[in-house]
């Protein structure tokens, strides 16, 4: 089931009837970064559906720029903190809206308790985030995932005490198998929102296959309440497969469906050239449509009868579709942006 409490991180709740939230992390250090840049990408992920975003924060030299981010960010910002709990005090007061922290390895309980006390001085929330990887000590010879979740619980445990109950918790390895049953197990113990993901999942199609199948099957069966697609490339890419796993499950509408064959000996028309051409353009166009673009007089005019607005060539000729309909011949190479013009019309 779908996580009873709610986490608020800044105006983005998590967990209860709450939307599953998209969530990425930034790829590069903070140190001599151009703010300017990374606050323009950050409104550009919000636009292709991303909710919330986390920067590494390793050093006191990362609170200047950290703090400006916060302030002018679209969408709320997360500190991930690791080893030296001063970090997490520090990102909280630059604005970070929520910490990602590990208290296994901030050290001393006291160390992790500031942190708490911080967070909520600052109104901000709190990650547990356990890798498989970075588990305490397995004194009684426990299976991994049940360590995951018995570590989790206890954490949560002294969070409560400390009358701490903005909580995320996510349990995540780079083993598939063992990401779903720790989630599971989880799920069935606690009501606290779950972050759900597939560590160092790799490249992005080897990444989406492992994510859309563990994602895919937990979210199915009501089981997390936000998600990352861990990808070892482009933040863009990230978002893209977060919600067309959501969208394909139907727990997320809005945003182009596209639909575009993989070319083969008949095709006239390029369509691989075409994506590629107008994917990104697409990907910022959030409307509930379906859009079709083909390689050959095959497939092309019934997947435009289909689709709300379809592109599709023979030989020289470019054809553009509207509901099904030709809606006009149009010139090879003005092809794209005729479609683009149509459904910004």
């Amino acid at each position: 089931m779908y996580s009873k409490k709610v986490a608020k991180v800044k105006d983005v709740c998590i967990g209860g009837d709450n939307p599953v939230r998209v969530q990425t992390m930034w790829d590069s250090s903070l140190q001599g970064a151009d703010v300017d840049g990374i606050v323009s990408r950050i409104a550009r992920l919000s636009m292709m559906g991303c909710d919330i975003i986390r920067f590494s924060y390793v050093s006191s030299d990362d609170f200047i720029p950290f703090r400006e981010i916060c302030a002018r960010s679209v969408m709320p910002v997360v500190a991930d903190i690791h080893f030296d709990y001063k970090m997490a005090l520090e990102a909280l007061e630059a604005g970070a809206a929520k910490i990602r922290i590990n208290p296994g390895n901030i050290g001393a309980r006291w160390k992790t308790r500031e942190v708490v006390e911080a967070a909520l001085d600052h109104g901000s929330a709190i990650r547990i985030g356990l890798n498989s990887g970075s588990l305490p000590r397995n004194d009684g010879n426990l299976e991994k995932d049940d360590l995951m979740v018995a570590t989790a619980l206890d954490y949560l445990d002294d969070l409560e005490s400390w009358g701490f109950t903005n909580t995320v918790v996510s349990l995540k390895a780079s083993d598939v198998g063992l990401t779903m049953s720790a989630a599971r197990k989880f799920s069935a113990a606690s009501g606290y929102p779950v972050h759900l993901g597939v560590t160092e999942a790799g490249s992005p199609v080897v990444s989406s296959v492992r994510s859309t199948w563990a994602l895919g099957n937990l979210l199915s069966n009501h089981i997390g309440d936000t998600i990352r697609v861990s990808i070892t490339g482009d933040l863009e890419d990230e978002v893209v497969s977060a919600n067309e796993i959501l969208r394909t499950l139907g727990l997320k509408k809005g945003g182009v469906r596209l639909v575009s064959c993989p070319r083969c000996g008949r095709h006239t028309f390029d369509s691989r050239r075409m994506v590629s051409i107008l994917e990104d353009d697409l990907r910022m166009i959030d409307k509930d449509i379906t859009v079709a673009i083909m390689g050959c007089q095959v497939n092309g005019p019934g997947e435009a009868k289909d689709a709300d607005f379809a592109l599709t060539g023979i030989g020289r000729k470019a054809f553009l579709y509207k509901k099904g309909k030709l809606f006009k011949e149009v010139d090879m190479e003005n092809a794209g942006k005729e479609l683009l013009d149509a459904i910004n019309e």
